[in-house]
């Protein structure tokens, strides 16, 4: 299938972009005439569209009618459990179906929904005088747009204001319906704004620092601790912890080889040579490639050949929702990070770029654009919700989502959060989605060492706490607080309330863990920040016309991090073994329970391992402990921060058969 350059790729959004707005304006403005639709009977409503937190102590208001509010409905799958066993099947080692996956074309015809009731929903909307923007040709989902009082009528709800993390979303205050012969068709309806707090999981060391008043320099910090290039290339002297004075200072952040040494690529010049890893976030970064480009001249790397970077992203005209998306600035380091991360372990793949025009079902567009022509067999997918805490018919209707690219032999690998099991946000423990589907691979983190010769030392969950080192009157140092310190964050992971346990983890997550749903993470990989990445960008800044910054390198880290690195050393092991995984936790699992596997199992340290960070932001020293990570912990075997344990090209190559 014939992809699009970046250059091709501006050309044609720039001419979309004018038809769809056009469109988007005619159909907002026809309301007037457009009479009210009867009432469905309340047989037909779905309660499972009503969101978690859509409740009366969240509500704050009624919204303005002509707000208008993005909405999605997904069809049902005309035969659910035959598509259910048909991914399983391909996807099991052992299985005689196994591997035999279907073109896109075959699997929309034997398993998506007919075109009639996709057409008879489109009729509908657009007969209450919504707007139409998006409807892939597996015809899974409607995307639409209307005002709350098109909404209401045409769902007979009632839309509301609620406040939900910091944020004022509007959601349904009664469980939306719509006419029989329409609801015979439809898994869900998904008519809030619940979706578009879809963040990525990136991470920073200094992220929650706060600078100085204005004016006044940074002093000097409390110790003196330069970032090392390795582990333990520089020692701090810090106030008795764990039974020492001196730990190791915060990576710099580590460089493609470094990486390439640790986890194992040998020939980096062939690495993921004939693959292709699709990416996908909302928006796009206006200087990626030179972005890329230059930060492969800077570490070796070989720049993007002709063709080798393409991307399919909508003209900025097309975004959408930035606000409460997180403007396009807020994604532009995600983008980088995923790029520059799969360049830089595997230099010889193809990148394919697919930019959503917001953080909400534009997400769900770019995944359908890339499944929809089978553009890759390996998908990264750095963000993630707040936990489960979105509707049940959007968990649902995206898992119809996952279930398509299985059937095709699509890996869709996601990352599974930077805030440990969430109880801080949600009041109770909860992993994120869509890292908790079970027909997704959730990656989580760890914190990475690497000695000065490019070699792996050893990995620890990653769960990051926080000791502020603080001078006394007298001149000597302390903690702020006792050991270890304040959580600050880590991989995310857990056991689901919403999906129950698959096959391919029975025998191996212990079942006081899992209570018979699915736990995550199922791999893990570097996250830590601390312990993080080098990455090279020219930041946005001006989110109206994407108008950047100087180039610049700085740090990263973050699930967001673990979950490209994932998908590039699945890339090497598919470009050597000349297969393809397809949707990759039958085969993890089963490699993981052999011997010869080759996987890190990541488990806590005899010693705790920690390190010292001095903030350029703040000035403030911290001691940085590991492996300490909420109600998540690490364990010998299966655990929900790191899954089987720890990606290396070794263990692809075994998922893989190689």
């Amino acid at each position: 299938m014939k992809k699009v350059s970046t250059s091709q790729s501006r050309r044609a959004t720039r001419f979309l972009a004018l038809g769809t707005s056009l469109a988007f304006a005619i159909g907002l403005t026809a309301t007037a005439a457009v009479a009210a639709p009867p009432t469905p009977p309340p047989s037909n409503n779905y309660p499972g569209s009503v969101p978690p937190w859509a409740g009366s102590r969240t509500k704050t208001g009624t919204p303005l009618s002509n707000t208008t509010v993005e909405g999605e409905i997904y069809l049902n799958l005309p035969d659910a459990g035959a598509a259910k066993a048909f991914a399983t099947a391909v996807s099991t080692p052992g299985d005689p179906q196994y591997q035999q996956y279907l073109s896109a074309p075959d699997w929309i015809a034997k398993y998506a929904p007919a075109k009639a009731d996709v057409a008879a929903l489109v009729d509908y909307l657009k007969g209450q005088g919504m707007v139409v923007t998006s409807v892939p040709a597996s015809g899974l989902y409607v995307v639409f747009r209307g005002t709350v009082a098109q909404i209401n009528a045409a769902f007979s709800t009632t839309e509301q204001t609620y406040t939900f993390q910091g944020q004022s979303l509007i959601g349904p205050s009664t469980a939306p319906a719509l006419p029989a012969a329409l609801s015979a068709k439809v898994l869900g309806i998904s008519i809030d704004q619940g979706r578009l707090l879809t963040r990525p999981s990136l991470a920073t060391p200094g992220a929650s620092d706060q600078a100085q008043a204005s004016g006044k320099p940074v002093g000097a910090p409390p110790v003196d601790a330069p970032c090392s290039n390795y582990w333990e290339q520089n020692k701090a002297t810090v106030p008795s912890a764990y039974g020492s004075t001196s730990f190791g200072t915060a990576i710099c952040g580590y460089t493609p080889a470094q990486l390439q040494g640790a986890y194992g690529v040998t020939s980096p010049s062939e690495a993921g040579a004939g693959q292709t890893v699709a990416i996908i976030d909302a928006y796009a970064s206006p200087s990626i490639e030179s972005d890329a480009n230059t930060y492969s001249q800077k570490n070796g790397l070989p720049t993007f050949k002709a063709g080798q970077y393409q991307q399919i992203v909508p003209d900025s005209r097309l975004f959408m929702d930035q606000a409460l998306c997180g403007q396009p600035s807020g994604w532009q380091g995600e983008q980088t990070l995923d790029v520059e991360a799969v360049h830089g372990l595997a230099p010889a793949a193809n990148i394919l770029y697919v930019g959503g025009n917001n953080c909400g079902a534009g997400i769900d567009v770019a995944m359908s654009t890339i499944l929809d022509q089978k553009l890759s067999t390996i998908v990264s997918n750095s963000y993630g919700y707040v936990g489960e805490a979105v509707s049940q018919n959007a968990l649902l209707g995206m898992q119809n989502i996952h279930l398509q690219a299985a059937g095709e032999g699509i890996g869709l690998y996601f990352s599974s959060g930077d805030n440990g099991d969430e109880k801080a946000s949600l009041g109770y423990a909860s992993p994120d989605f869509p890292a908790s589907s079970p027909f997704v691979t959730a990656v989580g983190g760890a914190s990475l060492a690497v000695d000065k010769d490019n070699g792996y030392l050893f990995e620890t969950g990653w769960g990051t706490t926080r000791n502020r080192i603080v001078p006394n009157a007298d001149g000597s140092l302390s903690y702020a607080g006792g050991l270890p310190g304040v959580f600050r964050f880590g991989a995310g992971g857990g056991t689901s309330a919403q999906f129950a346990q698959p096959g391919y983890q029975q025998g191996t997550v212990p079942a006081g863990l899992a209570n018979g749903y699915r736990v995550s993470p199922d791999v893990a990989s570097l996250a830590d920040p601390y312990t993080g990445y080098q990455v090279g960008i020219s930041p946005i800044t001006n989110d109206h016309v994407l108008k950047t910054g100087a180039y610049e390198t700085t740090g990263y880290g973050g699930t967001s991090l673990a979950c490209p690195l994932t998908a590039a050393q699945m890339a090497i092991a598919q470009a050597a073994t000349g297969r393809t995984v397809g949707f990759a936790n039958p085969a993890i699992y089963a490699a993981a329970k052999t011997g010869s596997s080759g996987v890190r199992d990541v488990v806590p340290q005899s010693t705790p391992r920690a390190m010292v960070f001095s903030s350029p932001i703040s000035g403030n020293s911290y001691l940085i402990g590991t492996d300490h990570d909420t109600s998540l912990e690490t364990a010998q075997g299966y655990d929900d921060v790191t899954g089987v344990g720890s990606m290396n090209v070794r263990f692809a190559m075994s998922i893989a058969g190689g």
